[in-house]
């Protein structure tokens, strides 16, 4: 039986209170957002988000614990737009979704930050030395996707200083037990032909910059063949599958033609629906995947939310966290009928 593993993607869903508060804070307009020099109180609320949502995943009893992301006012475009070497440019879709985040346009050299290795760091400190600390970043591709390249002025070059410049920060990253990269970009805007290779080296390159295990993760999308095949070059532990919103047959063909790693990530959870699972769909979800797939057995098989859930109500979020929890464990220890 596999070792089944409850976890989340992050970028949760900002607490009421803190919206209000923020909100009065930070104002209102796109300049008012997040940008790495937040005042004391600003910085004070967020602490206190970040302990909340600490607490809510150790009340769910998740198996593994992330920062929450709730100072990510752009998304996944984060790391990118608090950098010194970024200009934040006009508002952008971001995906296929009412939701939108400042254009980082790259006008320099991409150094070291330290913000999110300071996010995690405090996390940890909450947590104590022993807890299942997880890391979450955007992979390499998708932040390379969602930015402007105004500097290097090569698809290859930037898609490589953005690896160089991820796995900078996870070396100042505290003690963890996992790194998800989260790169949705890789099935909704899939490398072309001469990017796939530099692609699957740009996330080799940060995957060692940890010795956590490291889970790429895709999601609203299913692979194309080829981006997969290159991707299955990268020394990673677990590639995620979208099980709630991607096509399951096509990532089945891939995973049937090319095989998968040793681990597997499962989004099982609706990240943008409301409707709360139980835990026995989730189960269910789980023992499904592994009969569709018969010549590998996973050493451990992570079970997560489909996307980021961010856009969820707080009570509908911290049901859902309840009910991954409750499957995952369920799905360690039983067989269930797909």
């Amino acid at each position: 039986m596999t070792d089944a593993v409850a976890t989340t993607l992050g970028l949760f869903p900002l607490p009421d209170w803190a919206k209000s508060e923020l909100s009065d804070l930070k104002g209102h307009q796109k300049a008012d957002l997040v940008s790495g020099d937040e005042s004391g109180d600003v910085a004070d609320a967020y602490d206190r988000v970040r302990s909340e949502v600490v607490s809510d995943q150790r009340d769910a009893d998740l198996d593994r614990i992330v920062e929450g992301q709730a100072r990510w006012d752009d998304m996944l475009a984060h790391p990118l737009t608090v950098h010194d070497s970024v200009e934040t440019g006009g508002i952008v879709r971001y995906y296929d979704n009412n939701n939108f985040y400042r254009d980082p346009r790259v006008v320099d050299d991409l150094t070291f930050s330290g913000d999110v290795a300071d996010e995690l760091s405090a996390a940890a400190e909450l947590l104590g030395d022993d807890a299942p600390v997880q890391a979450v970043l955007p992979g390499p591709y998708t932040l390379a996707e969602l930015a402007s390249d105004e500097h290097y002025g090569d698809d290859r070059e930037f898609l490589a200083a953005v690896a160089e410049f991820l796995a900078g920060e996870i070396d100042a990253f505290p003690a963890h037990e996992t790194l998800f990269l989260l790169e949705p970009s890789f099935v909704t805007d899939a490398p072309d032909d001469d990017l796939q290779e530099p692609a699957s080296e740009a996330v080799d390159e940060v995957a060692a910059a940890t010795d956590a295990d490291v889970v790429v993760q895709t999601y609203w999308e299913a692979f194309e063949e080829k981006p997969y095949a290159h991707l299955m070059d990268a020394d990673v532990d677990a590639i995620g599958f979208d099980l709630v919103g991607a096509d399951r047959e096509a990532n089945l063909e891939c995973i049937n033609e090319y095989g998968t790693k040793a681990d597997i990530s499962l989004g099982v959870v609706d990240g943008q629906n409301t409707k709360v699972e139980a835990a026995e769909t989730v189960a269910e979800r789980v023992a499904w995947t592994h009969g569709q797939i018969p010549a590998q057995e996973f050493e451990t098989t992570y079970a997560t939310y489909n996307t980021e859930s961010f856009y969820l109500p707080v009570n509908k979020h911290l049901a859902k966290l309840d009910a991954l929890a409750e499957g995952a464990h369920l799905a360690a220890t039983t067989e269930v009928e797909a």
